[in-house]
C-alpha cells in the first residue's frame, strides 16, 4: 500500500483547508485530530472523495507517510506545540521533517530547533497568512529552519502558496535559519495592525467630521481600492458598509461594540522592536490603541468627566476626503517602513540574513496585507538591495512629498476636532523625526550626564565628556 506524501496534525479551518489546499495540487495528505470526531466528520465531509486519508491514533498517522515524513503541526501557539512535538518524537525517524505552521513566538521556534536537530530530526517554523480564505485557494507561506529542510517541502509549499498577480511567482521562500520564518510573520503581523488601525483612524475621522451614511464610506473606499490604496483589507472595508443588520434594519458595523481582540503578534512586535532597538511607532500606536479600546466601561465614564473640542467641520467636504486618502496613503508606507527597517535590524541582531525584497515579494497575495503598495516595495529593494529605509527611494520619497501637506491638513484636522488619530500622528512624527538633521537629544544628553554622569559627545570635537552641572 503507497503511503502518503504529507501529514497534518490539528484540524481546526485552517488546518482543514490547507489540507483541501495541498489536495487539490495533487499531493496525497494523512490527517490526524486529538478529538476523533473531528476527523471523522471532516473525512465524512470536504476530505470525502479527495486523495486524504483519517487516523485515529499517532502510531496510525506516523505509519501512513512516506519517508521523510513531511508533518505539519497546526495548534494553539505555545504549550500545546510542545505537546504535540513532544508525542511525536519517539514515533519518528531520523531525518524526518516537523513544520510548525502556527502563530508561534520566535524564540519558541528558535528552542525547537535546536532541541529537534540536536536528535537528528528537521524542523521548521513557517508563518501561514491569509485566513481561512488563504489557506483554502493559497496562503503566503514564510518558512524558517535550515536550507536542506526547505529543499524536502519546497515542492509542497510553492504549489499550494497564492501566486502574485503581476507574476504568477508562488509567495513563499526560504527565509532563513531558526526562528526566521516566525519572526518575519510576526512583524508581517504588526504591520496589518498598523494599517488596520489607521484604515480605522480614517474612518472615525471621516465620520465625526462628515458623518457620511454607510452607502458613501462603501463608495468612498471602493474608490479608495481602484487606485493606489488598493489592498485586501481596503477592499473588504468598502464591503462592510454594505452589510445590513437583519434585527435593526441598521448597518452592522454601527452595532459592533468598539472593543478590538488581539492574539499578542503585535504586542510581540513592538516589544522586540524595543529589545533591539528599532523605532516603530506606528505600529505600537495601533497596539495601544486596542489597549485603550478594551477598558470600554472606563471610557464610557470618563466621557462624562473629560471635555475637548466640538467636533464641528465646516471645511470643504471633498477637500478632507482627498486629505484623509492623502495620509492613509503616506501613513502606510510610514509604516512599511517601519517594518522593513525592524526586519533589516534583525536580521543583523540574529543572523537571519533576510532578503527584505524577498519578503515583499511573498507578501504580494495571499495574505493579509496584500496590496499594491508591496509591489512597489518589492521593486524598491531590487533597484537597491541594500536600501536602509522606504522612505529614501525615490519613488515612496515621491509620494510622501506630494501628499505631505494633505497629510498635515487631516492630522491637524483630527487634533483641532478632538478626534485620536495615534497612528497617523506617529507615522507623521517618524517622518519629521527621521528627516530631521538634528533632534533634541542634545538636551537629553545634558539632563543624562546631570542627574547620572551618563557622559556626552560633543559636535565640536571628538570624546566623551561629562559636565559640572552646578559650576
Amino acid at each position: 500500500m503507497s503511503k502518503n506524501q504529507f501529514g497534518l496534525i490539528g484540524l481546526a479551518v485552517m488546518g482543514q483547508n490547507l489540507v483541501l489546499n495541498a489536495a487539490d495540487h495533487g499531493f496525497s495528505v494523512s490527517v490526524f485530530n486529538r478529538t476523533t470526531s473531528k476527523t471523522e466528520e471532516f473525512m465524512a465531509g470536504e476530505a470525502k472523495d479527495k486523495n486524504i486519508t483519517g487516523t485515529v491514533t499517532l502510531e496510525e498517522f506516523v505509519a501512513s507517510l512516506e519517508r521523510p515524513r513531511i508533518i505539519q503541526i497546526m495548534v494553539q501557539a505555545g504549550r500545546p506545540v510542545d505537546a504535540v512535538i513532544g508525542q511525536l518524537r519517539p514515533l519518528l525517524d531520523e531525518g524526518d521533517i516537523i513544520i510548525d505552521g502556527g502563530n508561534s513566538y520566535f524564540p519558541d521556534t528558535e528552542r525547537r530547533a535546536k532541541e529537534l536537530e540536536a536528535a537528528n530530526l528537521r524542523f521548521i517554523g513557517m508563518g501561514v497568512s491569509g485566513g481561512e480564505e488563504g489557506a483554502r485557494f493559497g496562503p503566503s507561506l514564510m518558512p524558517g529552519g535550515t536550507q536542506e529542510a526547505y529543499g524536502f517541502i519546497e515542492p509542497l509549499v510553492k504549489a499550494i502558496a497564492a501566486k502574485a498577480p503581476a507574476d504568477d511567482e508562488p509567495c513563499v521562500t526560504y527565509i532563513g535559519p531558526g526562528g526566521a520564518g516566525h519572526y518575519v510573520k510576526m512583524v508581517h503581523n504588526g504591520i496589518e495592525y498598523g494599517d488596520m488601525q489607521l484604515i480605522a483612524e480614517s474612518y472615525t475621522l471621516l465620520k465625526t467630521a462628515l458623518d457620511p451614511s454607510a452607502a458613501e464610506f462603501h463608495q468612498i473606499f471602493s474608490e479608495w481600492n481602484a487606485g493606489e490604496l488598493s489592498s485586501f483589507l481596503i477592499e473588504i472595508t468598502a464591503n462592510i458598509f454594505t452589510k445590513i443588520d437583519e434585527e435593526t434594519g441598521r448597518p452592522l458595523v454601527d452595532l459592533i461594540l468598539d472593543k478590538a481582540g488581539q492574539k499578542g503578534t503585535g504586542k510581540w512586535t513592538s516589544q522586540n522592536a524595543l529589545d533591539i532597538g528599532s523605532a516603530i511607532p506606528t505600529i505600537t500606536a495601533a497596539v495601544d490603541a486596542r489597549i485603550l479600546s478594551s477598558i470600554k466601561e472606563e471610557r464610557v465614564r470618563v466621557s462624562k468627566l473629560l471635555s475637548g473640542p466640538q467636533p464641528s467641520f465646516d471645511g470643504d467636504r471633498q477637500e478632507l476626503i482627498e486629505a484623509v486618502r492623502a495620509a492613509l496613503y503616506a501613513s502606510k508606507i510610514c509604516s512599511y517602513a517601519q517594518g522593513m527597517a525592524l526586519l533589516s535590524k534583525a536580521s543583523a541582531e540574529y543572523g537571519y540574513q533576510l532578503d527584505l525584497g524577498a519578503c515583499a515579494r511573498i507578501w504580494r497575495a495571499g495574505c493579509i496585507i496584500r496590496a499594491d503598495l508591496l509591489e512597489d516595495i518589492t521593486n524598491a529593494y531590487r533597484r537597491d538591495p541594500q536600501l536602509p529605509n522606504l522612505l529614501i527611494d525615490a519613488e515612496f520619497k515621491q509620494a510622501v512629498q506630494s501628499r505631505q501637506e494633505r497629510w498635515r491638513f487631516a492630522v491637524k484636522t483630527a487634533i483641532e476636532l478632538g478626534i485620536p488619530v495615534p497612528a497617523m500622528s506617529a507615522s507623521l512624527a517618524y517622518f519629521d523625526a527621521y528627516r530631521s538633521e538634528r533632534l533634541p537629544a542634545n538636551l537629553i544628553q545634558a539632563q543624562r550626564d546631570y542627574f547620572g554622569a551618563h557622559t556626552f559627545e560633543r559636535i565640536d570635537k571628538d570624546g566623551v565628556f561629562h559636565a559640572n552641572w552646578l559650576e
